[in-house]
């Protein structure tokens, strides 16, 4: 069993590689249209229909990977470029305020998907991975300030059950249209980690999707308890107030 700091080494050397490829594709689209419209041209299209998506991808692919890796980089790449234009990081920000990063954590080893406990305090459950696609529909349900429009917690709930229940070919099939949605909304979608969960979901499907399923009902408890926790609040202000 290699030792616990080796394996930390790699997990961290694999999550900023993924960081780094989904960094490097939403820039490409952000500043150049033509790559933009070739990388879409791989939505829901197998490895043998993307002619054009190659001279942007090949090299990011990990030596002997898989196909399902392969198409996991693809796949990901087509809808970071199907994303609305509006969603791309500004170049002006400053360097670590990207949300894709500021909600993730180093990746877990697929084999150890959802093997870790409920994290403390107000950490969600999935805190040693990135911020899972659970999440995000966790967010797209709640009310912020920052978005005009909002997910209804039905919706999400059909919408992320659905994805669960899918072998590789439905997942890629029914995936861009929920992830495009959650773009719509202006939800961040961790790239990186979502690439990782495709291309280990052939082996750990089960793993994946019972940590997006306890991730979404983690995150919406934890909104519902804070909306509580603020009406309790205003009460308790209200009743205090001399009339």
């Amino acid at each position: 069993m290699p030792p616990e700091n080796s394996t930390d080494e790699r997990i961290a050397a694999r999550r900023r590689r993924l960081l780094e490829f989904t960094g490097e594709i939403e820039e490409l689209c952000r500043d150049d249209p033509g790559a933009r419209t070739a990388l879409r041209t791989g939505l829901r299209r197998d490895l043998d229909h993307v002619p054009r998506m190659h001279r942007f991808i090949a090299r990011w692919l990990p030596r002997d990977s898989s196909e399902a890796e392969q198409r996991a980089y693809y796949a990901v790449a087509a809808m970071i470029a199907a994303q609305p234009r509006s969603r791309y990081p500004d170049p002006d920000d400053e360097p670590g305020t990207d949300p894709q990063q500021e909600t993730s954590a180093e990746q877990e080893p697929p084999e150890s998907a959802g093997q870790e406990s409920q994290a403390d305090g107000d950490s969600p459950a999935a805190e040693r991975y990135g911020a899972s696609l659970g999440r995000a529909f966790a967010l797209a349900v709640y009310e912020s300030p920052e978005r005009e429009r909002t997910m209804r917690e039905a919706a999400a709930e059909a919408r992320l059950n659905l994805l669960t229940r899918q072998s590789l070919g439905g997942l890629h099939r029914h995936l861009p249209a929920s992830v495009g949605y959650l773009r719509e909304l202006d939800v961040p979608v961790d790239w990186a980690q979502l690439l990782s969960d495709l291309a280990s979901w052939p082996a750990y499907c089960d793993r994946i999707a019972r940590r997006w399923l306890q991730d979404y009902y983690i995150e919406r408890n934890r909104a519902l308890s804070q909306v509580a926790d603020h009406a309790d609040q205003d009460e308790a202000t209200r009743l205090s107030t001399p009339a």
